[in-house]
């Protein structure tokens, strides 16, 4: 019995040690979360603004004005080595941000400093006009602020206006290879002043063959510059440039180069032959911006007619067209006056565009590289964006094998026998029946017609409104006349409102015209009739030989003869 007492008791104590310690816990608890929030808040990186990376005042405000104030991750990692002057190797997906990398460091470089005519300090060599086109509107507002001239030197455009703007003095030009390289040779202009050099799509110059002309171009700059070349692989001859012109550069790579964007899906849908066309309008139908690539340039015209037959707005963009035609095209893309761009892989290097949410691939690309920069057009600036591929089922190897090459994860899907409006289609793509557009068209055709009704119609009344002012002030002077010359006002006014409602009649009136009904007879003659109902016959005109020649056997026309 005590045994069993002095069991109870320690059982009891027991019991009220683990109560206190739970209650011990249960207070300390709040205190270990706040603790935790505490580390939590330690171990976060502070919010990183494009003031805190030492950039000049005025590029900062003018930047905030944009609505920028965060970089983005490339921004933030390069360009305080940039405003230190060091050589820098980016390496960054399309879209990643890298016009700003390396031109607000070069325009900060810049800032203060004197240019000589034919002489710019800075040169930034891009493969392609629209690339270069795009990245000087991306940073004249930014040079502006700083008093800093820019000029895009490309084909497609006039020589003369760049040969003009380089004998007047340009600190930065934005150009293509090519182009550049003939203006040199014409003595229009030098780079043995060039500071700050800047290679774009490094890759793709190289893909395009303009690796000689770049390898001459950056002969002519003195040594001791900065260099910085952004690129989205480190293939073909890019690893020769580096070695070649950079000076023990800093490394940077925020965004591989590998299809990993989590914001951008990737589908390939699977057709029959039968079907490619139709699933292809009715993606291109959708609602919103989709981009369309092809291989070829006859392709995307073919395309493009078919799309806007079927009553999609839809335009080509490829390197056959000229560049005034191409800039038109672009223009309207970015207006919204065209929904759908069909292009060739010129459109994949550099073009941005905002708010294109679906990236159609017609054709399969060239390569992995190729897909990604088509890829490219969309998800942009951490955007959501879908790619979609379509195969043959004989392409389905090939285009499995460029997504592994790619590192993309895409989803495959048979599109069966309901063709272009497979649900699972119009649920990835936002495909619609060309019925559905042809609706649309109709409405908003119908909405346009009544708004020119309702701006006709308050014309009318204005107008209504200007004649019974006019009648009032005919009749007054009207009666007024009439008095002076002793006459009854009202009779004359009632004479002179007599005769203009006579003559309004005249003018409305219409005389009925007759409708000639022209029929063929049994006999192949043609039977005119009016709208009397009268017949009339060629063969009841008098006739006229075709036959009569001269006497040499020539023609001498038309001879009339009489119907005996």
């Amino acid at each position: 019995m005590p045994e069993s007492i002095e069991n109870d008791e320690l059982v009891e104590a027991a019991e009220a040690v683990v109560v206190e310690s739970a209650d011990s816990v249960e207070a300390d608890a709040p205190r270990a979360e706040q603790a935790d929030t505490d580390a939590a808040d330690a171990d976060a990186e502070p919010t990183v603004t494009f003031a805190d990376l030492g950039l000049p005042e005025g590029i900062v405000r003018k930047l905030a004005q944009n609505g920028v104030t965060e970089p983005f991750p490339i921004q933030a990692a390069t360009i305080p080595d940039a405003l230190a002057g060091k050589d820098i190797l980016g390496r960054g997906r399309t879209g990643s941000g890298k016009t700003l990398s390396f031109g607000l460091p070069t325009l900060a470089a810049l800032a203060g400093g004197h240019t000589e005519k034919k002489k710019p300090r800075a040169v930034i060599l891009t493969p392609t006009r629209e690339l270069a086109m795009q990245v000087a509107d991306a940073l004249q507002p930014y040079g502006d602020v700083l008093g800093l001239k820019m000029k895009v030197v490309c084909g497609g455009t006039s020589m003369g206006n760049q040969i003009y703007a380089l004998e007047r003095g340009v600190d930065i030009l934005v150009a293509t290879p090519g182009r550049l390289r003939d203006i040199i040779n014409r003595g229009a202009c030098s780079l043995e002043n060039i500071q700050v050099a800047v290679l774009d799509e490094a890759d793709q110059m190289s893909d395009l063959g303009f690796l000689p002309e770049v390898t001459e171009l950056l002969d002519q700059i003195p040594a001791g510059g900065q260099r910085m070349l952004f690129s989205a692989t480190m293939e073909n001859e890019i690893g020769t440039l580096v070695k070649r012109y950079l000076d023990n550069p800093v490394s940077h790579e925020v965004d591989s180069a590998q299809g990993n964007v989590t914001t951008m899906t990737h589908h390939v849908l699977v057709v029959k032959p039968k079907d490619k066309a139709p699933v292809t309008s009715a993606i291109a139908a959708r609602k919103g911006r989709t981009i369309i690539f092809v291989r070829t340039q006859l392709g995307a015209d073919r395309i493009a007619e078919q799309l806007v037959e079927a009553g999609v707005k839809a335009d080509a963009l490829h390197g056959g067209m000229t560049q005034g035609a191409r800039t038109r095209v672009l223009a309207d893309f970015k207006d919204g006056y065209v929904n759908a761009l069909v292009a060739t892989d010129v459109a994949a290097r550099g073009i941005h565009v905002d708010g294109i949410d679906l990236v159609l691939n017609v054709d399969p690309a060239g390569d992995h590289k190729d897909y990604l920069h088509r890829s490219g057009r969309t998800a942009r600036a951490g955007k959501s964006g879908v790619v979609v591929s379509l195969a043959l089922p004989h392409q389905r190897r090939q285009i499995f094998r460029l997504m592994e090459d790619a590192g993309v994860d895409a989803s495959r899907h048979i599109v069966g026998g309901a063709g272009a409006f497979d649900p699972e289609v119009a649920e990835i793509t936002g495909a619609r029946s060309l019925t559905e557009v042809q609706a649309d068209s109709a409405s908003n055709a119908a909405k346009q017609a009544e708004r020119e009704v309702a701006e006709l119609t308050k014309q009318l009344e204005r107008v209504q409104r200007r004649a019974g002012e006019l009648r009032e002030e005919a009749d007054r002077l009207v009666a007024r006349a009439a008095r002076e010359r002793g006459d009854d006002p009202e009779a004359a006014v009632a004479e002179a409102t007599a005769e203009a409602e006579a003559a309004v009649e005249a003018a409305v009136s219409v005389p009925e015209q007759p409708v000639r009904d022209d029929r063929r007879d049994e006999r192949g003659n043609f039977e005119r009739r009016d709208s009397r109902g009268h017949d009339r016959r060629d063969n009841d005109r008098p006739s006229f030989n075709r036959d009569r020649r001269d006497d040499r056997g020539g023609d001498r026309g038309f001879q009339r003869r009489d119907n005996d």
